[in-house]
């Protein structure tokens, strides 16, 4: 992609939604360790997860600096690995909650606020990936990596 090249403001905004979104998902592992952490895990038995959660977030930072430049790699490469894949991982929980017979509404009527926290950052998360992968894919930005 030639640098020359005006960048479509969904291919703007599809990279802003996947920045969100790793915020999004800094935020939750953050609450997630300090809770576990504050319940006696010790930080060396999270050192896994959260490094892992680290290298999903480099690479979606990267992947979304790529996207911005043009790079129809970058696109394909969040749609299935954040956008299929991640999306999977954010919701598998909640569904399986609900399939075992809970009720949304009792969840929100007895939780805490940490929980209602979490909670709302992971619809927020949700949002920002959905949103950035059918930006990434509109009429204006299929036109712009086709230019590549």
């Amino acid at each position: 992609m030639t640098t020359t090249m005006t960048v479509p403001d969904p291919v703007k905004a599809a990279a802003t939604l996947w920045f969100a979104a790793v915020g999004a998902g800094a935020f939750e592992a953050a609450l997630a360790a300090s809770q576990l952490l504050s319940a006696g895990t010790s930080f060396s038995e999270l050192a896994g997860g959260l490094a892992i959660r680290l290298a999903i977030f480099t690479a979606a930072v990267f992947l979304a600096l790529r996207l911005r430049q043009g790079h129809n790699w970058a696109r394909i490469a969040l749609a299935v690995s954040l956008g299929v894949f991640g999306t999977v991982s954010l919701v598998i929980e909640p569904i399986q909650w609900l399939l075992a017979g809970n009720s949304a509404a009792a969840f929100l009527t007895s939780a805490d606020a940490l929980t209602l926290t979490f909670t709302a950052s992971r619809i927020l998360h949700l949002a920002a990936v959905l949103g950035a992968v059918t930006l990434m894919f509109s009429p204006t930005s299929n036109a712009y990596f086709r230019r590549g």
